[in-house]
This record gives C-alpha cells, structure tokens and sequence, in this order.
C-alpha cells in the first residue's frame, strides 16, 4: 500500500493559525506507534447505541493504521457488529482523531510484517495461525491470540498542540 493523501483538507483553526499539513501528522504517527508510551484509544458503539472507548496497541504499516484486540472483548464485540470507529491518539505537537472502519487482517503477509513492527516497538509479538500472540498484553485485551484490525481511514481530525499551532479535518478517498 502507498501512503494516502487526503482528497481534502479543510481549515478548523478558529484564531487564524491555519491548516495542519497531513504530511506533518502523518509523520508524527509513523514517529509515535507502535511505542507503548504513545496513548491511543479506540472507540467503538455498542449494539445499544452507547459509546464505548478503550486503550489500544497501535502501529502504523504500510500506509496504514493497525491495532490489536481480543476477539472476546467489547471492543471487538463491537466491530464485529458495526465496524465504524475511531482512533484517537496524542503525539508529540498534536491531538489526532482518526475515522473511519476497522478491517480484520488475517492474510500472513501482512501479519508477519505487523507483529514485526511490533516487536520493534517493545512487544514480543508473533504470528499465530490467523491472528498474533505474545507472553503479555494490555489487561483489557483479553486472553490470546489476539486479532489485528487495519483501519481504512475516512476523515481525520487535528489540533496542534504546539507552536505553530491550527486545526484542520482531512477526508480521504474509500
């Protein structure tokens, strides 16, 4: 996969600062994920309605976004019945919120890749069957193997949180 550009972006910044670059966001993300410093919450819908969010492990591959859950969570609970979620993460300069719908990966070789990526951020990783496993995860991840999620990314959202400061929504292509 190439990186995807957005086929619009548009100015939020209230006070003038102007638009965020995606390529600087983007940067940011490639720079942050996999660490385990690096907070990212998950958002998801329960099948009543109600909004459900959870910490997750996320990476970025390829050009894209993947993270990790247990299949019995709520949270992949929730995919499984409406795929549609979120992804907000806090990297150095700025505060993202990623949409859009998250995809289950089982295809190896994107997997290897992935639980590669990973291990080089501090989490011993590996491919299990379709999905990963490792000694130890998250306590809200459930047991292993856990499933990896690709978001295909539809809109974006930032606000810098440091000089030069803006806001800006990208919209990306399906």
């Amino acid at each position: 996969m190439t990186e995807r550009e957005p086929v619009e972006t548009a100015d939020l910044d209230i006070y003038g600062g102007g638009p965020l670059e995606w390529r600087t966001a983007r940067d940011a993300l490639v720079a942050a994920l996999p660490k385990m410093e690096t907070p990212v919450f998950l958002g998801t819908v329960r099948p009543d309605g109600r909004p459900h969010a959870a910490g997750v492990g996320a990476l970025w591959h390829d050009g894209e976004v993947y993270f990790t859950s247990g299949p019995g969570t709520r949270k992949s609970r929730n995919l499984a019945a409406n795929p549609a979620c979120t992804l907000s993460v806090r990297v150095p300069g700025a505060d993202l919120v990623l949409e859009g719908v998250a995809e289950r990966v089982t295809d190896a070789a994107v997997l290897e890749p992935v639980a590669a990526g990973y291990r080089d951020g501090g989490w011993p990783a590996r491919v299990d069957g379709d999905a990963l496993t490792a000694p130890f995860s998250a306590q809200s991840a459930g047991p292993p193997p856990w499933h990896v999620y690709r978001l295909r990314l539809r809109t974006a959202f930032g606000v810098a949180t440091a000089e030069p400061f803006g806001a800006s929504r990208w919209r990306f292509a399906d």
